[in-house]
């Protein structure tokens, strides 16, 4: 499955959302994909969502769309 992870790059300031980044992981599930996010990064996780179906076609058609891998 592939996860979408909105972030912060660091948990030293106060979220705003016009700093919120994203990034494309793949794992079994959304906690198993916080995990990794968490262990690998110093960024501060707001959201992670599964994309599927129509989502994800959309998000792969994005210039952005590039799978991370730790």
């Amino acid at each position: 499955m592939i996860f979408k992870v909105y972030y912060q790059e660091t948990k030293e300031r106060n979220p705003k959302r016009e700093q919120t980044h994203a990034l494309y992981i793949e794992a079994d599930n959304e906690v198993i994909a916080r995990q990794l996010v968490e262990d690998n990064t110093p960024y501060n996780i707001e959201l992670v969502y599964k994309l599927e179906g129509n989502h994800l076609e959309y998000e792969k058609e994005n210039a952005d769309f590039q799978l991370t891998e730790f």
